[in-house]
């Protein structure tokens, strides 16, 4: 069978064929002293709040299970409008606000809509790799930009401005960054916009993990910029809905029409039940159950990092968001008589029954020697991989 050269041109997803290897692992060593501890993935270990999932309950017995606009509901629209302007105090029109089947729908829209076969997309090394495979999957090509634990594993005016193009058609930011959890300065992020902009270029920013901010001078979205910055979004990471599909996108106003008819012939639709539950993610009650865990993801960055780096693990930029650490595994690799970040993870798994991701997936650039440690998970769970870690290292 002939495979689509798009198809040919996606890359394995690393992290997910690691996965793979610790599951079958954890299924062998399930009853053992050292069952195994997942550090792999990023998936908060919260759950949906009891508000959001009563409302999915409600949704359902009242029979509020069909297609909804492709834009989404309005009132959820509108909820995240006035959420916008109670947590970072902007105004965020509800009519620019489109509801997708999670952040990655929201990608795959915009890049479809505004991606043309050829054009280059500017992205730092090392960032997440499903992000560049929606740049490709619309026939454009990503172009990874090396970037140093000084510049914070970001992209900087400056670079944009060097690496700019004939067939650049723009960058693709993230902050806060999974891997390595950091977040692009405010004003570096608005020197970027005015080089992008003063050469008719698209701003998009993955802003999934803005919610899980830990730092005032970071913890603002890139919408307050300018109405030209496209931003994406998901209900996945702060408010704990990964499975339920459902994220957003904000949007330039003239582009709406057009990301409406795209999704119309693609998705119909996101969730209709995942929407109606979400209204419930803004009641008082709900919000500040998301901040009492975002509290406790900050507890966790405080204790983990530090013993990280305690047993030769260094994170050379701290996480200002997200739950992440992006560790250099060279000389806790050296001890354990292997080389690399990919056979470092295999053999703290085998060795440890850690499941942690290698660099590989995230780029090219200097990636082979790190690993990123998810501390999506209970506070006991991560001092259990310290003590593993400790002994293993010893």
């Amino acid at each position: 069978m002939k495979i689509a050269t798009r198809a040919e041109r996606i890359e394995p997803f690393y992290v997910m064929e690691v996965a793979k290897a610790a599951q079958a692992l954890a299924a062998q060593v399930a009853g053992s002293a050292e069952p195994m501890i997942f550090l792999n993935i990023g998936e908060p270990d919260f759950t949906a709040p009891q508000l959001v999932q009563q409302a999915a309950e409600r949704a359902i017995g009242e029979g509020r299970t069909q297609y909804t606009p492709a834009l989404g509901i309005e009132p959820l629209r509108q909820a995240l409008s006035d959420w916008y302007k109670q947590r970072f105090g902007i105004d965020v029109p509800a009519r620019r606000i489109v509801i997708t089947a999670g952040a990655s729908a929201a990608l795959q829209l915009v890049c479809l809509s505004l991606i043309d076969a050829g054009d280059e997309i500017l992205m730092p090394d090392p960032s997440y790799p499903c992000n560049r495979h929606f740049v490709s999957a619309a026939e454009g090509q990503a172009v990874l930009l090396p970037t140093t634990a000084e510049e914070r594993f970001q992209l900087s005016a400056d670079k944009v401005q060097a690496a700019w193009g004939d067939k650049t058609r723009g960058v693709l930011l993230a902050s806060p960054s999974n891997p390595t959890g950091s977040s692009i300065a405010p004003q570096e992020l608005r020197r970027i916009h005015e080089v992008v902009k003063a050469r008719d270029g698209l701003t998009i920013i993955d802003e999934i993990y803005l919610g899980l901010s830990y730092d005032e001078a970071f913890g603002q979205t890139a919408l307050a910029i300018d109405d030209n910055i496209i931003s994406i979004n998901s209900f996945s990471k702060y408010f704990n809905m990964t499975g339920w599909r459902l994220g957003w996108a904000v949007v330039p106003e003239a582009l709406v029409p057009v990301i409406e008819r795209v999704a119309q012939n693609l998705f119909i639709c996101a969730s209709t039940i995942a929407q109606h539950a979400a209204l419930a993610c803004f009641a008082p009650e709900s919000i500040a159950e998301y901040e009492r865990r975002r509290a406790e993801f900050k507890a966790r960055r405080d204790y983990f990092i530090p013993a990280l780096e305690a047993l030769g693990l260094p994170v050379p930029v701290a996480p200002d968001g997200a739950f992440y650490a992006w560790a250099d595994c060279t000389q806790a690799a050296k001890k354990l008589g292997v080389e690399g970040s990919w056979d470092f993870a295999y053999a703290v798994m085998e060795r440890a029954h850690l499941a942690i991701t290698p660099g590989r997936d995230f780029g090219s650039h200097d990636t082979g020697r790190f690993v990123r440690f998810s501390t999506a998970n209970s506070m006991e769970q991560l001092q259990e991989a310290i003590a593993r870690l400790r002994k293993l290292l010893a």
